[in-house]
Formats: structure tokens, sequence, C-alpha cells
């Protein structure tokens, strides 16, 4: 997370993280319209029946969902100091509609872990978090064929659930999606065997930042085990077939984001690559990714001279790039945080950006990225300024 945030994400997540945060490719980006105004504030006695949904994906796709348990035994887990190295990962994929079971949000121990964490266990029931409601489908059949493969990687602390919009746009359009949740990283995540991981990492990181780099590149290494797991002789995915190993990118959020460039650096299976909104601890070698795209999308003031390693590491990126920032987004701008929070009627504290109208951006923005670089599709979006987009700012330092 970019230091210049760190008191309003703080503030940003004490109030919104608990809330339910967490064809072979469209002939171009969706199509960006205004948004309609965030709903009304609503009280508290609206608060514990309130129903939450997350945006429809606009794909032409259903989706299937799955969760896969990976246990890497080749390393010692970073921050419990025993034990193998393990990943919860979500696999959404392209599905045949009518198929499949209804979606948890989250499971109940993982939503009552948020809400006590930030003390609004008295405000919202466990039910508004696990109740809400996802468009994928558990165990859907797949559809036939290979899709590009997208790895994505969630916030310190943060779940994998709060990319769940994006992940299921991505799915829709025809991306198998690989949402990623490193152990001991959020502040409760559900494993096997009854088991709820809680952020021991908390407990080792901070101060002057230098330790957020340690996290960057233990998800890296997540990342490459990730790609073993899935494309490799005997796949961990009993769907893996759906997966084209050749066309494989990676996109995060604040240090999930960061991640995606320092696995880039470590794997060259990643052929391109998006941080949205965070500081880069671990940098971009000075040789550049060798020619790979990489974009930055970022929050209104994470622009040139705001943010030190994007300065820094913007002029060794040495492939197609953009920089493209959002008016009036805050850091969680990308995530599932704002569409939910205006559901519940919460301030919009940092951000004035309404909560439809940023799943949205995020959504058109990274799926014109990589329906370009995995699919060849090209998409004038992301040439410059748009008529349709006047949120989207693009930066050429």
């Amino acid at each position: 997370m970019n230091r210049r945030h760190a008191a309003a994400s703080a503030a940003l997540l004490a109030l919104l993280l608990p809330l339910p945060l967490a064809v072979s490719g469209t002939a171009a980006a969706a199509p960006v319209t205004a948004a309609a105004p965030a709903a009304a504030n609503v009280g508290a006695a609206d608060r514990q029946g309130a129903r939450l949904e997350l945006p429809r994906p606009t794909g032409r796709f259903a989706v299937g969902q799955e969760t896969l348990h990976l246990v890497d035994h080749s390393r010692t887990d970073p921050w419990a100091g025993s034990g193998p190295r393990e990943l919860m990962v979500t696999m959404r994929y392209p599905a045949q509609r009518g198929t499949g079971d209804t979606v948890r949000y989250l499971t109940d121990e993982e939503a009552r872990l948020l809400l006590v964490n930030r003390k609004l266990d008295q405000l919202i029931p466990v039910e508004t978090l696990t109740g809400t409601a996802v468009h994928a489908r558990d165990r859907a059949r797949a559809l036939p064929g290979r899709f590009p493969l997208v790895v994505l990687s969630p916030g310190f602390t943060v779940h994998r659930a709060t990319l769940t919009s994006l992940a299921e746009e991505l799915a829709s359009r025809g991306y198998v999606v690989a949402a990623v949740d490193h152990a001991y990283e959020s502040v409760g995540t559900a494993f096997p065997g009854g088991r709820v991981l809680e952020c021991l990492a908390c407990t080792r990181v901070g101060g002057d930042g230098s330790d957020f780099r340690a996290v960057s590149d233990n998800r890296a290494r997540d990342v490459s085990f990730l790609l073993d797991r899935l494309t490799g002789r005997s796949p961990a995915w009993r769907k893996a077939g759906l997966i084209d190993r050749n066309r494989i990118a990676m996109a995060g959020h604040s240090i999930g984001g960061a991640s995606s460039a320092a696995a880039m650096a470590a794997d060259r299976r990643i052929r391109a690559g998006i941080d949205m909104d965070g500081t880069l601890f671990t940098p971009v070698p000075e040789q550049g990714l060798d020619g790979r795209p990489f974009m930055l999308l970022g929050a209104a003031d994470t622009v040139p001279g705001g943010e030190a390693s994007w300065d820094r590491d913007w002029q060794r990126l040495d492939g197609w790039k953009r920089w493209i920032t959002f008016k009036d987004a805050d850091h969680f701008t990308f995530t599932d945080v704002p569409s939910l929070g205006d559901q519940l009627g919460l301030p919009e504290l940092e951000s004035p950006l309404p909560g439809t109208r940023s799943v949205q951006l995020t959504r058109t923005y990274v799926g014109a990225f990589f329906d370009r670089h995995l699919k060849g599709i090209p998409q004038p979006l992301l040439n410059g300024p748009s008529a349709e987009a006047p949120e989207a700012v693009f930066h050429r330092p």
C-alpha cells in the first residue's frame, strides 16, 4: 500500500473492509457509461437486513468457480517460521449456463474475524457478509476451449474476495482467473481442516516499509509455484486443460499489484502485468521486464511526483506501458469495497467516485489491457483520453 495513502486507507479499512469485500474474447472493451449516483445512506436497522449483491459481469459467458488448496513442501512459510507454504486459490472460468451450485462469498468465520477486527461485529451481521450475492456457480460445467490465465493477488491484510467483481468479469469475457490468498497475510482466511489462518505477517512488517519487500518477493515465489501446479505435467486443478499456457498474465491491488511486477521479473511465463495502486517495494530490474507490457493503474493522487516507486520504475519499464489514474478514486477503488459500501449507505470518506463507477472503470481498463496483450484485440481506449471515461487521466512523465 502506498505510504501516502496510509492514514486515509486505515480509516477506509476500519469502516469498509469488513463489508463484502471482498468467446474467446470480446471484440473490444465493454462500453463505459456514466454511473448512477451512490445509494442514499441507510440506517443501522436497514443494514441488519441488507441484501448485498456484486455488480453483474458484462461478458457473454456464465462463470464457474472452484477452490484449490495448494501446499509448497519445498518452502517453509516465512511468517509462521515452520511448516510448508500454503495457498488458497479461487479458480473462475467460462462455464455453461444453468449448471453448478450457489457460491458463498465468505465463510462464517472469515466474516466474523473481519467484523471483529474492524469493531463492526455489533453493527453488521455475519449473514450480511456471507450472504452477499455473487454470480459465479460452484463446479459449473466448463465450456470447451483454451483460455488465457490471469492471476489476481489482493492487498496486504485483505482477503482475495475483495477482487471478486473483477475476477467474475474477466471469466465472463473468456479468461481463466486464479485469485490467490497468501497464507498468514489476511485478517482471516479459511484453510482445510477447520483452520482459519490470521495475519502473522502483520506483526513482522511495517515501520519504514522496507519489510514489505519480503511480502512482494514471497508472493512472486507463490505465483511461480501456482503456475507450476496449474500448468505442469500433473496439474492440481482438474480443469487445468482450459488454460492456454502461452497466455498468462497477472494483476493485483496494493501490494498484490507490486507483486505483479516482482512475479514478472522472476518468471518469464507471465507475459503482462498490472499494478493497481501499489507501491513497488520490489523494484523493477534496471534492465526492465524484457519488453513485456505493464500498466500502472492508480488512485487520483498516484501521479508523477506523488509516488516515488512509480517515478523510479516507469523509466525502467521497457515494453508497452501506461500510467493511468482515475479522478476522485481512492486506494480501494479497484476492489469490491466501494460498491458494497454504497449499498450499505456508508460514508464515501476519501473517495467521491461512486462504487458502481469504480467497478465499471476497473473492469473496463483491466479487461482492455488483457484483451490487447493476451488476445491481440485492438483497444483504442488505451491510446489516450476518452469521452466515454472522462475520469481516466493518462500520464507520460
